[in-house]
C-alpha cells in the first residue's frame, strides 16, 4: 500500500513493509509546478487511458451493438405543427416507456422538405427489440388515445419511410 504526503513542492511516498509491519519511505515525487507541467501530466494520463482502452478492445471484449432506425414522416399539408406538438407533448415520453431511445428530431431548413418532412432517429438494442418495442408502443392505450385525438380533423402523416441502419467503424455513434 502506498500513501502520499504533500510537502510544498514534493510528494513523499510511503509504503507498508508487511513482513515487519513498518511504514517506510519509498521515494519522492516532484509535484507539478505550472501550466506546462500540468499539460504534460495530462497528456501522459490521456495516453495511458488510450493504451488501456486499446488493449481492452484487442482483448476481445465486444462493445454493445445497437441498431439505429431512421424515420421520415411525409406530413399532410398544414399538419406539421400538430405532428411536432404530438411528438413533443406525448410521443417522445411514450417512446421512453417502451425502451425506444430518441437520438434526435429534425425539420429540414430548405423547401420543399421544410414544408412536409419530419425526421427522427431511434436507437434500439437490436432489430428484434425494435420490432417488439414498436408492437407494444402501437398497443399502448395512451398512444392510441393521443393519436386518435390528434387526428380528429384528419391524418397527420401521408406515409413513413423507415430504414434500419448499422454504424460504420468510423461513425461517432456506435
Amino acid at each position: 500500500m502506498i500513501e502520499s504526503v504533500k510537502l510544498r513542492e514534493a510528494t513523499l511516498l510511503y509504503g507498508v513493509d508487511r513482513e515487519n509491519m513498518e511504514i517506510k519511505r519509498v521515494g519522492t515525487q516532484a509535484s507539478i509546478k505550472g501550466p506546462a507541467e500540468l499539460f504534460t501530466g495530462m497528456v501522459w494520463i490521456l495516453c495511458g487511458v488510450a493504451v488501456t482502452l486499446g488493449f481492452t478492445a484487442l482483448s476481445g471484449s465486444s462493445p454493445s451493438h445497437h441498431v439505429y432506425e431512421l424515420r421520415l414522416y411525409h406530413v399532410h399539408q398544414g399538419k406539421m405543427d400538430s405532428l411536432v406538438a404530438r411528438f413533443g407533448d406525448h410521443t417522445d415520453a411514450i417512446f421512453k416507456r417502451h425502451n425506444m431511445k430518441s437520438i434526435g428530431y429534425w425539420l429540414p431548413e430548405d423547401a420543399p422538405g421544410s414544408q412536409n418532412l419530419f425526421i427522427y432517429i431511434l436507437e434500439h438494442p437490436s432489430r428484434e427489440e425494435a420490432e417488439k418495442d414498436w408492437a407494444t408502443f402501437q398497443a399502448d392505450p395512451e398512444w392510441q388515445k393521443v393519436k386518435a385525438e390528434s387526428e380528429a380533423n384528419g391524418k397527420l402523416v401521408d406515409h413513413i419511410d423507415r430504414y434500419f441502419m448499422d454504424p460504420t467503424t468510423f461513425s461517432a455513434l456506435k
